[in-house]
């Protein structure tokens, strides 16, 4: 058995970082009621989201039904399995049952045709804890994240993954040097399954393990972008730079962008000058490149801007973080808000019937005047976000006020339904109602009640001749005659 299956923790004492995710976890599982909010678990794979879940289920005593990206997520079938399960109790006697949706931001294809909207009816619905786990937050739908209550999962810091990895070679019986858990650590970026698959590999059929053992079957690690920048402006010999260049998975284009974002930084003005004048060169190359599509000319075009740079900068280094470049920053919050805008009108042209080209060039002016007049209507029919909302409003703030009051409003219809259901099913003396028993029925006060052997059944007066309506000619009384 691989390692990282053998050692995956059974208790939430045992995951290791995270602590205030595990907190949370441990928190909205004591507190849970059929009125709590599903658990959405996020972060990059391999720090302990789903093994968290399993040993939350096993420290409550909670079965576990999972639906992972392997099988097909149709409406139907996570109505089959997710939504039965999810209001239904236990067969084995335990307390209740873990509904766990993996990988929901993966929700695509025909494979998955309807699964965010059942998902979103499971959640509705539900009388058993559910959670969702994902790797990218914004991966789901806006209805699917307003529902849930996020819990962000971070990378493992290198000085909580080590301990456990001398737990692991100590459990097995190797040696292990303090460099190579020192390297594995470090070269696992955060990734504790990564961490443990790499001194499986690396200790199989050793009884001890060096820093030189670990470097020659370890994953194929790149360097960093930030790595590259920050030697850029620190004294690297050009060789060595020129080696890390090779290493990074970036592209050209990518590095020139990032190392123009961290020119700045340096204090001489003719310094500048003289770095922008290389990375102006180096992009007449790339632009070569893609025009003659003579790839060759990458080569000439990194060595000319990080050379270039690094004579620029004088190697007094870098004192100031290391950001994308700004221009990224500006088209991802253009991607954002284009992704936000084509939501809302998709719903908009689906609830108007009318195509989006339209609806957009003749109508969402006259829309927005009427959000702006009535906002949580709009929000309620159709299920909009803070970040949709704001969209016609374009005030955060009170559209963030506004969603929070409507999603507190629908909660206490909600629950007052629910009430009212028990009530209507159990009757008010907690027995099953039935309104036409003549047990129920009291005479009116002050009205003499009658033995049952005297009591006659009095038939209704007939009606007068002058009381009576006349008839509507409706098509029935027309064709009374024939």
């Amino acid at each position: 058995m691989e390692w990282a299956e053998k050692y995956r923790p059974e208790h939430l004492a045992d995951i290791t970082g995270n602590t205030a995710a595990i907190r949370q976890m441990a928190d909205w599982a004591r507190t849970w009621t059929s009125r709590s909010k599903p658990l959405l678990l996020y972060g990059k794979p391999g720090i302990g989201k789903t093994s968290s879940v399993y040993a939350l289920a096993r420290d409550m005593s909670w079965d576990v039904i999972e639906l992972n990206a392997s099988d097909q997520r149709t409406a139907a079938v996570i109505e089959r399995i997710a939504g039965a399960g999810s209001t239904t109790a236990s067969l084995t006697g335990s307390g209740r049952k873990l509904i766990v949706m993996d990988e929901a931001d993966n929700l695509q294809g025909t494979a998955d045709r309807g699964g965010a909207k059942a998902i979103i009816e499971c959640i509705k619905n539900a009388r058993q804890p559910m959670i969702l786990i994902a790797n990218d937050l914004y991966g789901l739908s806006p209805e699917l994240r307003l529902r849930c209550e996020p819990v962000q999962f971070r990378a493992i810091p290198a000085r909580s993954i080590a301990p456990r990895l001398k737990f692991i070679c100590a459990n097995e019986g190797i040696a292990c040097s303090e460099a190579a858990i020192r390297e594995i650590a470090e070269s696992a970026a955060g990734d504790m399954r990564s961490a443990v698959n790499m001194l499986y590999a690396s200790a199989i059929g050793r009884e001890s393990l060096g820093g030189d053992q670990v470097h020659t079957t370890q994953k194929d690690e790149r360097v960093s972008i930030f790595s590259l920048v920050s030697a850029v402006f620190s004294k690297t010999s050009d060789e060595n730079l020129m080696k890390l260049s090779w290493d990074v998975d970036d592209t050209p284009e990518d590095i020139e962008q990032w190392v123009e974002g961290s020119v700045h930084t340096i204090t001489d003005r003719d310094a500048v000058g003289r770095a922008y004048i290389s990375l102006a060169r180096a992009d007449e190359y790339i632009g070569y490149t893609y025009r003659r599509q003579y790839h060759t000319l990458w080569r000439y075009a990194t060595a000319v801007m990080l050379l270039g740079v690094a004579d620029a900068a004088g190697g007094k280094g870098i004192h100031a973080r290391i950001l994308p470049p700004e221009r990224w920053q500006k088209m991802s919050t253009a991607k954002k808000q284009k992704a936000i805008r084509s939501s809302v009108l998709s719903r908009l042209a689906a609830t108007m019937q009318l195509p989006q080209a339209t609806l957009r060039e003749k109508y969402l002016g006259i829309i927005s005047l009427l959000v702006e007049l009535d906002p949580g209507t709009f929000t309620r029919e159709l299920m909009l976000d803070a970040d949709g909302l704001n969209f016609f409003l374009n005030d955060r703030a009170r559209a963030q006020e506004i969603v929070k009051a409507v999603t507190k409003t629908e909660r206490d219809k909600e629950l007052e339904q629910k009430k009212k259901d028990r009530k209507t099913k159990t009757g008010p003396a907690g027995g099953e109602s039935d309104p036409a028993s003549p047990a129920e029925t009291k005479p009116p006060v002050g009205q003499a009640v009658m033995p049952p052997e005297e009591q006659t059944t009095v038939p209704p007066p007939a009606p007068d001749a002058s009381d009576r309506k006349p008839a509507v000619n409706n098509q029935s009384t027309l064709f009374d005659g024939f």
